[in-house]
């Protein structure tokens, strides 16, 4: 088995269980950071919630119904959170966002995304980036704690 089937596979395996076993998934009790998404492409809606002190993430989850990728995207972005600051939140966003929205012939595989480097599979699928994506941008405007909700379109 080459690395591309191996990746695959193991993006399939990661969508399933996340999709089955959300983590971090409800809503808290306390959170100071908040913002609603919406993928009206795929009927994704979801909302994230974060409690932040000084810049680390001390909490985040999320609460919502989407697709299976989305569900699974949101679920594992929230175990990488954790304890991360506003700034490596950020990087990260930047990162995961440029990775499954990249030319797959050109892009090349960025080892800081860890666990996330799963989600590279969804490339192949441009229609798909937006439900991988949600969450991350739900994510960015709760870290500014802007009302307007989130949209994929």
């Amino acid at each position: 088995m080459d690395n591309t089937s191996e990746l695959r596979e193991l993006y399939q395996e990661v969508i399933l269980d996340h999709n089955k076993n959300p983590r971090n998934f409800g809503k808290p009790e306390h959170y100071n950071h908040h913002a609603k998404g919406h993928n009206p492409l795929c009927g994704d809606s979801l909302e994230v919630f974060i409690e932040i002190d000084g810049d680390v993430i001390q909490d985040i989850k999320f609460d919502g119904n989407g697709c299976a990728i989305s569900k699974a995207s949101a679920s594992v972005m929230t175990t990488v959170l954790k304890g991360k600051t506003i700034e490596e939140a950020e990087e990260l966003f930047k990162n995961f966002h440029e990775a499954i929205t990249s030319d797959t012939s050109a892009a090349a595989e960025n080892p800081s995304l860890g666990k996330l480097s799963v989600f590279y599979g969804v490339r192949e699928f441009p229609a798909r980036v937006k439900c991988a994506s949600l969450a991350w941008h739900t994510l960015i405007n709760a870290l500014e704690n802007k009302q307007d909700a989130t949209t994929t379109e």
